[in-house]
């Protein structure tokens, strides 16, 4: 196979390109010898390409790479005959310390990129895997198109402790935006318990304290389960929409930041009342959380977030003002806001990130989508329950 004729072939590979290489071995020879030339050291220099090999080894192929220590040991060798050492003994030290060397650089180009391939096969699995749990946006419901931003926290992960869904059900379009406390791989598990209940319980609860309820029992097995095993127990904050063909919208607030209404005749956080206690805390009270409704017309747009987007500061320690930008926000097209927002956090907090970040920028439209689910035989949900049990 002959070498790649467009020169940003071998670095999408992971090497760096021909010409590149080439300038190295050329241009750093060059410079040893006009410098051993002017020291009247030729051969006092040369000994120092041997460090070349190692350089192209920390970003080059391993054809480059031993392209390079052939080139080395050549050039080293051609300059002892010219100017030989004083003995042959050093000359030979010379030349078998230069085999040596490059030799390594060669081992380690093999691990560097063994160990680049191993990080890109994990890094695809992590992304089929995210693709599988947090679907891309936009999402596309019969009566909703959403929009939204995921970013967390960490930055060798895919996901979060964030988690979203917007699905059709027989019973409208639903609607879940959660944060669980904390952060790490237990945080994720919990966040994975909570998406998956949601979906179950979504498309067979014909009401939205019911889907709660569920999803509150979901978080309750999960502690259960992590406590067995020595895991700190953990709470959900969730926001739970429920949106019909009716110009309401219902919402159960489980201790998260209530919605934002972006539409022409209302802009900032829209009112559901008291919150109720975060999914997995229920027991400490007795009161039954409560289902609040809200207006939420065709054309209307709403903002849902998780406090990584609210609790973004500056360096000087100032929040981010997100009510006062929503009347700026709000004549953009539904799909730039998203996008929008993220670049004004980047730029407020220069660029750090101190929690995960999950946003929802739903379109209330008739935008064309695939038909509802029909609603479950009777019997299904009591023979799920049982599942579920």
């Amino acid at each position: 196979m002959g070498i790649s004729q467009d020169p940003n072939a071998a670095a999408r590979r992971g090497g760096l390109p021909w010409p590149v290489v080439a300038g190295w071995l050329v241009g750093i020879t060059t410079v040893l010898a006009v410098t051993g030339v002017v020291l009247g050291r030729e051969t006092g220099l040369a000994p120092f390409l041997v460090f070349l090999p190692t350089l192209i080894a920390g970003r080059g192929t391993v054809r480059q790479t031993a392209v390079a220590s052939v080139w080395t040991i050549l050039v080293i060798a051609g300059s002892l005959i010219r100017s030989p050492l004083s003995t042959a003994a050093a000359a030979a030290s010379v030349i078998i310390f230069a085999v040596a060397l490059n030799g390594l650089s060669v081992v380690q180009a093999v691990r560097r990129i063994r160990q680049e391939r191993e990080i890109s096969r994990l890094r695809s699995a992590a992304a089929a895997l995210q693709r599988q749990i947090l679907r891309p946006f936009p999402l596309v419901t019969r009566e909703l198109l959403v929009h939204g931003l995921y970013e967390p926290v960490e930055e060798d992960s895919l996901v979060g402790g964030d988690v979203y869904e917007a699905m059709p059900t027989p019973y409208g379009s639903r609607v879940l935006i959660a944060d669980v406390q904390g952060k790490g791989l237990p945080a994720i598990s919990a966040a994975f318990a909570v998406l998956n209940s949601f979906r179950e319980a979504a498309l067979a609860e014909p009401t939205l304290a019911a889907v709660v309820e569920a999803l509150e029992n979901s978080v309750r097995r999960h502690n259960a389960f992590v406590a067995q095993t020595g895991e700190e127990q953990r709470f959900v904050t969730a926001l739970i929409l429920d949106i019909g063909s009716e110009t309401k919208a219902q919402a159960i607030n489980c201790g998260h930041i209530p919605p934002y209404s972006l539409s022409e005749q209302e802009t900032g956080q829209i009112p559901l009342g008291e919150a109720s206690l975060p999914l997995g805390l229920a027991f400490l009270s007795p009161e039954p959380r409560t289902v609040a409704a809200f207006n939420f017309p065709v054309d209307s747009t709403l903002l849902l977030c998780t406090d990584g987007v609210t609790e973004t500061r500056d360096p000087s320690g100032a929040f981010f003002p997100l009510t006062e930008r929503l009347a700026a926000w709000k004549h953009l097209p539904p799909e730039e806001i998203a996008p929008t927002v993220h670049q004004e956090l980047n730029d407020y907090a220069k660029g750090r990130l101190a929690d995960d970040r999950a946003l929802l920028v739903i379109h209330r439209s008739p935008a064309k989508s695939p038909p509802q689910p029909k609603r479950p035989p009777p019997g299904s949900r009591r023979t799920s329950d049982q599942s579920r049990a």
